[in-house]
This record gives C-alpha cells, structure tokens and sequence, in this order.
C-alpha cells in the first residue's frame, strides 16, 4: 500500500563514486559537465545496442536490405548512419533454424561499438575468450541459451580487421510489427550470439 512518499533504492557504490568522481572533476574544471552529459548520451542513445537493435528490427522487414547487410554489413549498416571506429569492417552472420552463430575476440576484445556499445565486462574476460571457443555450447547453456544438437555452432573471432555482428532469428507472433517494436526485442547479448531477442508479449 502506498504512504503517497516516492521510495527509492540508495545508489550503487559504483554509482557513487562515479558521480562524486564526475563532481570532482566538473569542480576542479577538468571537464564541463554539458560535456559530460554528451558523452553519457552519446553511448546510451547515439551509439550501442539501440543501434544494432534498428538494423537487426530493419533486416527483419526489408529482404532487400538483409541481403544487402549479409553481403557487405559495414555499407549496409552505414546506410542508417551507423558508422566509426571499431565499426568499418563489420559482417553479420545469420542465425537459421540449421545455424547458431556466437563471436568472441581471443585475443583482445574486438567489438563493433558503433552498433553494439561498450563491450560487456564478461566479453573481456579471459574465460570466456578461451572458453566459448573450445565447449561452445556449455558456455551458451550458461548464458542460458540451450542449442539442440541437431543445430550448428559456429564461433567467430573477430579481429582487429573485421568486426561480426550477429542477425538473430526474428522471434514468431511479430507479423505485423513495426520497426520501432521490432527493435524493443533485440538485446546486445542476442547480437553476439549469447542470447536471443525477447519474445513477443
């Protein structure tokens, strides 16, 4: 029952140094705090997952563009403006019901942040480096996604030359939608092979 008080949790600890950090700074005059804010937007709104989502929500509407975006992603994905470093050479690799597809980065942690953002911590990780490229599958089950033994996985290693990108399998009960809704189903983990995209409520 509600008291008519907004409760909220306590930020983080990582929030809070983050923000006493950001004030620090700002007060010193070492960065601006509109340049701040830029920069917050430019990777939540500008760049990242948001983007990957609309080319993967337009891939699934437009055969014309998929074909494009499976021949040649880097010019495909530049035609909706998503363009930069670590996103030049990019391809993008179709999940079938024959095929599941998942990228990782051996020996660094190559990733195309103009279509998928910041790299998540465990895609850095030395574990999953090495891990999901010798038991694969384990590694998926972990991420909770279970591939039947009929269906092939492929793991791809991006490199400092070529980014990949995952197209995931549209999910079904979404004839009909929108680009826009379409987009609200896609995750970052679906785009790297890890995951899937929501299914259709």
């Amino acid at each position: 029952m509600s008291d008519g008080h907004s409760h909220t949790e306590p930020p983080s600890t990582p929030a809070l140094r983050i923000k006493a950090l950001e004030s620090l700074l700002v007060e010193k005059g070492v960065v601006d705090a509109g340049a701040v804010d830029e920069i917050i937007d430019v990777f939540e709104n500008r760049i990242g997952p948001r983007n990957g989502a609309k080319v993967v929500a337009r891939a699934w509407t437009d055969p014309a563009y998929k074909a494009r975006l499976l021949i040649d992603g880097s010019q495909a994905i530049a035609e909706l403006g998503f363009t930069g470093m670590q996103g030049e050479d990019m391809v993008v690799l179709e999940n079938t019901p024959k095929v599941h597809n998942v990228v990782v980065c051996t020996l660094c942690s190559c990733y195309p942040w103009p279509t998928l953002g910041l790299p998540p911590t465990w895609y850095k990780a030395a574990p999953y480096r090495s891990r999901v490229v010798i038991e694969p599958r384990k590694v998926l089950a972990e991420f909770g996604v279970h591939v039947p033994p009929d269906i092939e996985v492929r793991v791809w290693d991006s490199n400092a030359e070529i980014r990949y990108m995952v197209l995931p399998m549209r999910p079904a009960g979404t004839e009909g939608w929108d680009e826009d809704r379409l987009a609200g189903l896609v995750t970052r983990d679906s785009m790297i092979g890890v995951g899937q995209p929501k299914a259709a409520a």
